[in-house]
């Protein structure tokens, strides 16, 4: 057996089942040694597309998800994604090939391990045959555990080289991992329990770690005893969607309702969330609460580098649980936000009222959201870009759903399209894409991938022919916001042209109409809505015009 061979076989023992990617001279044996055990290839058209759709996998899965790339150019072309990866914490192992060990003078030689560095990535390189197992279980290890993602190399002629003979099953990383929920510690809940006992109005933030661990009943439970109000951080958007007392999220993207709420808040629990500087606002609409936060981490600092009052490491779910169990020891329960008032305050906490001049022929994009939210059941996933378009989603989008994925980990565009695809082949639910037209034409060419993969994917395209977030940075400044315009094609006859479905909407009729029409049989289609530059977003206008209306 080959190194390669062997190596292809250590990821279908870590539970690989599909690999997205390129082939190129540097990974294209141990591709065919991965077909050869039964491991699913997506052959994309760009490589940093395909590590996009195994961040998405991740995401979707909080398991590893598995990218690859050849050597050299190929390990550049992954740039982006593993940054954005890095920040967003997904776990996955991208195998890339390495120049041959004895040619110096290779014209795709480089230095891929100061790469990965600098893309905030793990490395580890296959150093012999008898070491080719340990690093892939070493990539595995580190991705699970560290929660990132680990480049794993390999030179092309010591992929071409022969396994010893005799050689050990291969043992996978999962077996060196505890998965046991991590309980949390006894001093530090005896801790929180005296400040969330002497709180009158708590707000309990969850996040993507109350997700992952299955708290949402727990949450409930807790919130109901202390007459909480209840929030989440914008990546666990719709977690709590529904439910009586649920604010929305909590920071830039809250309502205005929920931000004058939170105002009176004099404890906050976060659960499985970071408070971060955009959850929390620095502080600045929680002015006078005392935190107490949860998560598995030994310990995290907020947003600012503010440090929790009571900060319990654990499990969220058990966590909650041993809260709630010694609150109940206690006595301890208030009514809280629990009011008719605060109830009458929420209803229609979403709506966005304010007019605006639209053109003919345009649309008005929160009209295009409020639609779409109608016609899609909670059945159908939601992702989103991170570009202007995406406050419109974020805010105005709020059915509940099994999953939703931002993507605002680093303020990038053009990820969003390979996210999406990727959780979709991950779940195999439908789901509909929201982002903008730059956003899109950035991976154009992976329609074509959606339509070859024929994933249940709608793709809204919020066109406004313009870089949104600079052009309305350019019209609050006064500056000539012409030059962030830019006309697009019709991107619903490109996805034709791919062999997908599409249309251009210029109503609001149309938009629900082709919805109405991908819902009745869901496959790779794209909705070009084109919609008015009049119109930004309300955090848009927070920040540019210090407006909340």
């Amino acid at each position: 057996m080959k190194v390669y061979e062997a190596l292809a076989r250590a990821f279908a023992a870590e539970g690989t089942r599909r690999v997205f990617g390129m082939m190129g001279d540097g990974n294209m044996h141990w591709m065919q040694a991965l077909d050869d055990v039964g491991v699913d290839l997506v052959e994309v058209r760009h490589e940093g597309a395909g590590l996009g759709m195994a961040d998405g996998w991740a995401r979707a899965s909080h398991t590893p998800g598995v990218a690859t790339a050849t050597c050299g150019p190929g390990v550049t072309q992954l740039g982006t994604a593993l940054v954005t990866a890095a920040r967003a914490e997904s776990p996955l192992v991208a195998f890339v090939g390495e120049s041959p060990t004895a040619d110096e003078e290779y014209n795709q030689r480089y230095d891929q391990a100061r790469f990965a560095e600098a893309c905030e990535t793990a490395f580890v390189r296959v150093l012999s045959p008898e070491t080719a197992e340990d690093a892939v279980r070493k990539a595995f290890y580190i991705a699970r555990t560290e929660f990132r993602p680990v480049m794993l190399s390999a030179a092309m002629d010591l992929q071409q080289k022969a396994m010893p003979e005799g050689e050990e099953p291969y043992v996978p990383s999962t077996s060196l991992i505890t998965t046991d929920p991590m309980a949390p510690n006894q001093a530090a809940l005896l801790r929180a329990v005296e400040i969330i006992a002497a709180s009158r109005k708590p707000v309990i933030v969850a996040g993507r770690g109350a997700v992952w661990a299955d708290a949402r009943e727990a949450v409930l439970r807790l919130g109901e005893r202390l007459g909480a109000l209840l929030a989440t951080s914008l990546m666990a958007k719709t977690w709590l969607a529904g439910e009586p007392y649920h604010a929305g999220i909590s920071g830039f993207y809250g309502t205005r309702a929920a931000i004058e709420l939170f105002e009176e808040a004099d404890c906050v629990i976060g659960v499985g969330a970071s408070l971060n500087r955009y959850t929390t606002e620095q502080g600045y609409i929680f002015p006078n609460a005392r935190y107490v936060q949860l998560d598995t981490k030994p310990h995290l600092l907020m947003g600012g580098g503010r440090v929790a009052d009571c900060y319990v490491q654990g499990d969220a779910r058990l966590a909650v649980e041993a809260l709630t169990q010694l609150l109940g020891d206690r006595g301890a329960a208030s009514p809280g936000y629990r009011t008719p008032e605060v109830q009458a305050k929420l209803a229609n906490q979403f709506a966005d009222p304010t007019p605006f001049t639209i053109e003919p022929g345009a649309l008005d994009p929160r009209d295009v959201c409020r639609a779409l939210d109608e016609v899609l059941p909670a059945t159908i996933d939601l992702v989103s870009g991170s570009g202007a378009s995406a406050g419109f989603a974020v805010m105005l989008m709020n059915r509940p759903r099994s999953l939703y994925l931002a993507g605002h980990f680093f303020g990038c565009i053009g990820q969003m399209l390979p996210a999406a695809m990727g959780a979709v082949s991950c779940t195999g639910r439908p789901a509909v894409l929201l982002d903008g037209d730059a956003s899109i034409l950035m991976h154009l060419a992976e329609i074509e991938t959606a339509v070859r993969q024929r994933l249940p994917l709608l793709i809204v395209v919020l066109n406004d022919q313009a870089l949104g977030s600079e052009y309305h940075k350019m019209v609050s400044t006064h500056m000539r916001a012409e030059l962030a315009t830019i006309t697009t094609p019709n991107i619903g006859a490109v996805a034709v042209a791919f062999g997908g479905r599409g249309c251009l909407a210029r109503t609001v009729d149309e938009v629900r109409s082709a919805a109405q029409e991908w819902l009745a049989s869901p496959g790779p289609m794209v909705i070009d809505a084109r919609i008015s530059r009049a119109v930004p977003t309300i955090p848009y206008r927070r920040l540019h015009y210090g407006k909340d209306e």
